[in-house]
């Protein structure tokens, strides 16, 4: 067999010596990556905690929206998973980006990509914080502070990060199979028993979704595939990446569009068309804790209480092992130091990324808690805000990419993967970051000039990642010369 690209270049002669010690290859496979992508997404959490809101606002048509979102990053999917058997840096969107639109740009989603990614992470320690408290209270009536909480998680997280990928894939398989069991287990309690009044397709019905609050419905569920993306970053670390990404990247969009739907669908089942959304605006919080009540029993709303924990601790090691290794791709480049590139003997681990990226987000968690910030409303919605608008721009960017690449080289891609699904794909997410940007104030609660802040940290930082591009061509030009190039040994195995 012949040596792939995802394992150890040469050391190039015009660099750095390369790091001894590479990320483990061959390790993950399609299950293992849709278990870190899913896990990133917190499904329980996601439903829990904002699908409620998500009813109040455009009825009992909810479940479409996560349908249309679904659909809409399937679209893309089809020429993202079509470049990703092309493109073979660990580099992932960035490497994408700048394929299709040039080093500028790429440099611009590379420092995108590390503060969405960031955001999205660092933010949901204030979550977990928050949950645990109310787990806690739920459960055996004890207030808990969140600071504590929060920076247990930092290091649980941390020790995660800096065991082997494997060893993550293994935790996060049990969690997930936890908090999206206990979903299922409460839908079957509604479909067994009939719901409330009989069970009703209303929702699928034009007249349902075909309403105004439909837009601030969808800008919710495109939120809640957060991290679907994030399949190709293990790409050095897959099996057989040309295979085991692609499919890993469908199920994961396909799972998360269907099941969001089918899950929001059975709680408008547990209450009744005309009655879920009284309850839904009553008690948000509580909507999926009476429902799973009265449907399967006390004790499963008590487990629902506890997998809402491990749901966000599983979104917080996803993301943490995502980070790491965009960090470690930018380290290797030379666009951040060389001391970030090192990998951990034993465990083969981006150990020192990690250690970095831990740091910051115990910097942040103390320096908001010594505000007096509210670790959901400002800690959590405040960093989340940017980073997930920041992540949805990266796939935009990647959609505009896709096209401009396969001009540019032999191919026997059809045109319907390399122009058709793109194009399309760039559309459809533009009007979506436009619903998310439209409906802020109802994602964080926040003033017009918080708000504003937010969502103009976005383009500031993708303007900064460009000026930092002219200046390292300027300065740092091998730097500049090398970045996102493919791997010197670029023969692939036929397992591709």
């Amino acid at each position: 067999m012949s040596v792939t690209s995802d394992q150890a270049s040469p050391e190039r002669a015009d660099g750095p010596a390369s790091p001894a010690v590479r990320l483990r290859t061959g390790t993950l496979g399609t299950s293992d990556i849709a278990f870190f992508v899913v896990s990133a997404a917190a499904p329980l959490t996601v439903m829990a905690g904002v699908a409620p809101i998500a009813l109040v606002l455009g009825g009992i048509g909810a479940p479409v929206g996560y349908l249309i979102a679904g659909v809409t990053l399937a679209i893309f999917a089809v020429g993202f998973t079509a470049m990703s058997r092309h493109v073979r840096s660990g580099g992932a969107f960035y490497a994408y980006i700048t394929r299709g639109l040039g080093k500028p740009v790429g440099v611009g989603a590379a420092l995108l990509a590390l503060i969405g990614y960031n955001g999205m992470e660092i933010g949901v320690y204030g979550l977990l914080g928050t949950a645990t408290a109310d787990t806690a209270h739920a459960l055996w009536d004890v207030d808990v502070p969140w600071l504590p909480v929060s920076l247990a998680g930092l290091l649980l997280i941390w020790y995660g990060g800096y065991r082997s990928i494997d060893f993550g894939a293994k935790v996060l398989g049990v969690l997930l199979v936890a908090e999206t069991g206990i979903l299922v287990l409460l839908a079957g309690g509604v479909l067994l028993k009939g719901g409330a009044d009989g069970l009703s397709l209303a929702s699928f019905a034009p007249d349902s979704f075909l309403v105004p609050g439909t837009a601030a419905v969808l800008a919710f569920a495109f939120t809640a595939f957060t991290g679907f993306e994030s399949t190709v970053i293990y790409r050095r670390e897959a099996r057989e990446p040309g295979r085991t990404i692609p499919r890993a990247t469908y199920i994961a969009v396909c799972f998360l569009g269907l099941f969001y739907a089918f899950i929001v669908w059975t709680v408008i089942q547990a209450f009744g068309d005309a009655q879920v959304v009284r309850a839904a605006g009553d008690d948000p919080g509580g909507l999926f804790f009476a429902a799973i009540t009265t449907f399967v029993g006390g004790w499963a709303a008590d487990l629902m209480h506890v997998f809402i924990v491990t749901s966000i601790l599983a979104s917080l090691l996803a993301f943490h092992n995502a980070i790491n290794r965009y960090g470690l791709a930018l380290a290797e480049e030379g666009v951040l130091p060389r001391a970030l590139a090192k990998v951990q003997p034993r465990h083969r681990s981006p150990y020192v990324v990690g250690a970095v990226q831990t740091a910051l987000g115990l910097a942040l968690v103390l320096a908001f808690a010594l505000a007096g910030a509210d670790p959901y409303t400002q800690l959590l919605l405040w960093l989340n805000t940017p980073g997930g608008i920041g992540l949805m721009a990266l796939q935009l960017l990647a959609a505009l990419a896709i096209p401009f690449y396969f001009r540019r080289v032999r191919h026997s891609e059809g045109v319907v993967r390399t122009v058709v699904a793109p194009v399309a794909a760039a559309v459809l997410l533009t009007a979506a970051i436009a619903l998310v940007v439209s409906k802020i104030d109802v994602f964080t609660g926040a003033s017009t000039t918080v708000n504003t802040i937010l969502v103009a940290l976005v383009p500031a930082v993708f303007v900064l990642g460009v000026l930092l591009a002219f200046r390292l061509r300027r300065t740092r030009p091998e730097v500049y010369a090398r970045f996102a190039e493919e791997p010197a040994d670029t023969t692939t195995s036929s397992t591709e």
